[in-house]
């Protein structure tokens, strides 16, 4: 008998990450958790075989402080997924817009719906994630209280959309992480490739420059650089990066063997396939 694999999320059934998973693995069961932390946890426990964590988002940019929990967890990233986010205005059956006095929801969720929220002149809760705000909502029954969640969220939970798409802006994109305990390298060749590292410098004038002058000499694309403080000390910064290639590619490896002359840390965290959508947002050489 196949096992069923089990990948972990953060947020309740009909959170978005509950709908990229299954959209990315349709066979797959989904393992809700209370907190990010708890969703690492269980994957590095061995209760869940893969985690799908969302990374950063088109509109309210980083979502899960993944560039600080990735590091501690000992993890690794196998893959990514983008999901285009669809908020849905959502209430107890029976309710208008005239009637919703508040929303809730997660404060990324919020932040992307803001004009809808000024529009109505309604107040905004923060929740711990969209499908529990929804939860909360059918719970209270109160025709007053809507949430911003998926369409998933509004059939699980028996609400009514009372307005679709609410989002701000129609590329709203949110970026998933797929993490496992073991590291799990795509091939060399087998296609566009991300990879993905955490470093920290060495504390010399210049070094952060220095360090990413090898990436520029040897033609490797960096698709993203977010830096974050280390135990609160606000001299010691840690870097998070994504770049297109695979370490073993020459000009890559020799952009790595750089960095690390200039840095004290240095790790590389996933070598895996870049995700179809990439190509939909490559910006025009000049």
């Amino acid at each position: 008998m196949t096992k069923t694999m089990k990948i972990a999320f953060q947020g309740e059934p009909g959170a978005n990450s509950h709908i990229a998973i299954a959209e990315a693995y349709p066979n797959a069961e989904p393992l809700p958790c209370a907190t990010f932390e708890d969703a690492l946890s269980a994957i590095s426990s061995g209760e869940a075989d893969l985690g799908m964590i969302p990374i950063e988002n088109s509109v309210a940019g980083r979502v899960a402080d993944i560039h600080h929990l990735l590091p501690q967890s000992g993890l690794f990233i196998v893959g990514e997924y983008f999901l285009p986010v669809r908020h849905q205005l959502m209430a107890p059956r029976g309710a208008t817009l005239a009637d919703i006095k508040t929303v809730e929801s997660h404060v990324q969720a919020l932040g992307q719906c803001r004009r809808i929220i000024r529009k109505l002149g309604i107040r905004p809760i923060v929740s711990g994630d969209t499908a529990g705000a929804a939860r909360i909502v059918a719970e209270r029954g109160d025709k007053g209280c809507a949430a911003i969640a998926s369409r998933l969220a509004a059939q699980i939970y028996n609400l009514h959309i009372l307005a679709e798409d609410v989002e701000d802006e129609a590329h709203n994109t949110t970026r998933f992480v797929m993490l496992a305990r073991e590291a799990n390298w795509a091939k060399q060749g087998s296609g566009p490739l991300v990879t993905s590292f955490v470093f920290r410098v060495r504390n010399l004038p210049a070094a952060l420059y220095k360090a990413m002058g090898g990436f520029a000499t040897n033609g490797v694309n960096m698709t993203k650089l977010e830096s974050y403080m280390v135990d609160g000390n606000f001299f010691a910064t840690q870097f998070y990066a994504d770049v297109d290639g695979h370490p073993d590619d020459r000009g890559l490896a020799f952009a790595l063997e750089e960095l690390k002359f200039f840095s004290k840390e240095l790790r590389i965290v996933g070598v895996y396939p870049g995700h179809p959508f990439r190509a939909t947002f490559r910006e025009q050489a000049d």
